[in-house]
């Protein structure tokens, strides 16, 4: 009876273990398929709200051009005569601005150009106007203006003020300290290839590096020219032998261009490159640096 009780027993075990191994398929694919499924949509975040470190406003254009305009009409009007064009263009930039009360006849202005403005706190602007007159004359006027909030509104808060114009700036020394030699390449190669720029005559792309495009000069009747002054940076330009491939050199050159009407002092700045046993001139620029530099 033991014995029996024991296999019973046994049985017992082999169907539950048999049970298990059933449901442990069947449970597979339905956890497989329960995982394929699509879950429940999860709410959406809310985007974060800008911080102020990333909320930029719109910075303030210089109102130079406004205070030109203003200027211009102010000058050009009269309290004597309010309907004109330009009293009420004046009135309408600054309605609590009083105009002029001219004695006689007005001084022609000729225009009026601003030449300093400077940005104060909460929006304020001072712009320095040049006001050139047709005797040759020039006062210089600071007009007071205030900026709005987007950038683009402006308004004159008050009478202009007549101010010193601003002071010649010394001129800062030269880099352009080495003399091209008159009778070297390079000096050969500059003023051919400005002939061919200014007269027209010859081609610029021959005198040009590869890769290198200049558009066609046009408005000009210049005939020829002439080198005054040529100078560079690099000792290298003072050779009056093609250095080796790859060399630059910064030249600035003043020259003299007649035409028809006369003879124009022009100045400019190039970059030249040697490549196979020949000056390229690799940037070409109007010149910013004036003085120095040896006479051709």
């Amino acid at each position: 009876m033991a014995a029996g009780v024991a296999l019973a027993r046994m049985h017992r075990q082999v169907r539950l273990g048999r049970w298990g191994v059933w449901v442990a398929l069947a449970c597979g694919p339905l956890a497989l398929a329960a995982a394929a499924l699509p879950s429940p949509a999860a709410p959406a975040a809310a985007a974060p709200a800008p911080s102020s470190s990333t909320v930029r406003t719109p910075a303030a254009a210089n109102p130079s051009g406004y205070a030109e305009l203003y200027l211009a009409a102010w000058l050009r009007s009269a309290s004597n005569d309010e309907t004109s064009a330009q009293a009420r263009l004046a009135q309408a930039l600054a309605p609590s601005v009083p105009l002029p009360r001219p004695e006689g006849a007005q001084p022609v202005l000729e225009r009026a150009v601003a030449v300093r403005s400077a940005q104060r706190e909460g929006g304020q602007w001072s712009v320095t106007v040049a006001a050139q007159y047709a005797d040759f004359s020039v006062r210089y006027f600071a007009v007071p203006i205030v900026a709005g909030a987007d950038g683009g509104s402006f308004a004159v808060t008050g009478a202009p003020g007549q101010v010193a114009g601003p002071t010649t700036a010394k001129t800062p020394e030269s880099a352009y300290g080495v003399s091209l030699p008159t009778k070297g390449v390079l000096a050969a190669t500059v003023a051919d290839f400005l002939r061919a720029y200014l007269t027209g005559l010859g081609q610029v792309d021959r005198y040009l590096a590869p890769g290198v495009q200049l558009a066609a000069l046009s408005g000009t009747s210049y005939t020829d020219l002439q080198v005054d002054e040529a100078a560079a940076v690099e000792e290298a330009a003072s050779a009056e032998t093609v250095p080796a491939d790859g060399t630059r050199v910064r030249v600035r050159v003043q020259i003299t261009a007649r035409d028809k009407a006369g003879a124009w002092p022009l100045a400019y700045e190039l970059t030249l490159t040697a490549r196979a046993g020949r000056w390229e001139v690799s940037t070409f620029a109007t010149a910013s640096v004036a003085g120095g530099g040896g006479r051709s």
